[in-house]
């Protein structure tokens, strides 16, 4: 039996008619991209997990509201990106932003060396680390690659402060990865 992948308007198609194949579907070829933000944004695996569960249930109830002005990977990106926005936003994620310090403690853990995939799992623990004001700004700037006045529109925040905050999330990844690098030697 040969399986024959759905091409996205059809799949979208299918997912406006509750058909849950087609959603699982969409899914499984979405999940890695969308978890991958939600993890960034949020800090942590376990809450980029619960993000990414509330985003495909918000996608499967809007799914009937996709137009196709653009594919539904970007629309659904687009979708995971203002729900993650409005997690950074809500009163919880504000008041873990409010006096955060950055100076936390610089505790040593090794670091695989630049050339293994593993080097990849230092940075994303070291952007858990961050405070979230900075990570969620230094994610949606030097990741996601918005410009500082998308990013403060987007956060609620002054123009300013996002460059403020990229720059001292920059600052402190580099000390931490540099404490590996020490600790290594």
């Amino acid at each position: 039996m040969t399986v024959v992948e759905s091409t996205d308007a059809d799949l979208v198609a299918r997912c406006q008619t509750s058909e849950v194949d087609a959603f699982e579907e969409l899914y499984q070829r979405q999940a890695s991209r969308i978890y991958a933000l939600a993890c960034r944004m949020a800090g942590s695996p376990e809450a980029g997990e619960d993000l990414l569960q509330e985003i495909f249930l918000q996608a499967f109830r809007k799914i009937g509201s996709f137009k196709g002005d653009a594919t539904i990977g970007t629309w659904l990106y687009r979708l995971a990106l203002n729900h993650c926005l409005d997690f950074v936003r809500s009163r919880q994620a504000k008041m873990a932003t409010a006096t955060e310090a950055l100076d936390g403690d610089l505790a040593i853990e090794p670091r695989a060396p630049r050339e293994t995939p593993i080097a990849r799992i230092d940075l994303e623990r070291a952007l858990e680390r961050l405070p979230p004001g900075c990570r969620e700004a230094f994610v949606l700037h030097d990741v996601e690659g918005y410009d500082h006045k998308e990013v403060a529109e987007m956060l609620g925040i002054a123009e300013g402060t996002s460059k403020s905050q990229v720059f001292k999330a920059r600052m402190k990844l580099r000390a931490l990865l540099q404490a590996r690098t020490i600790a290594r030697t």
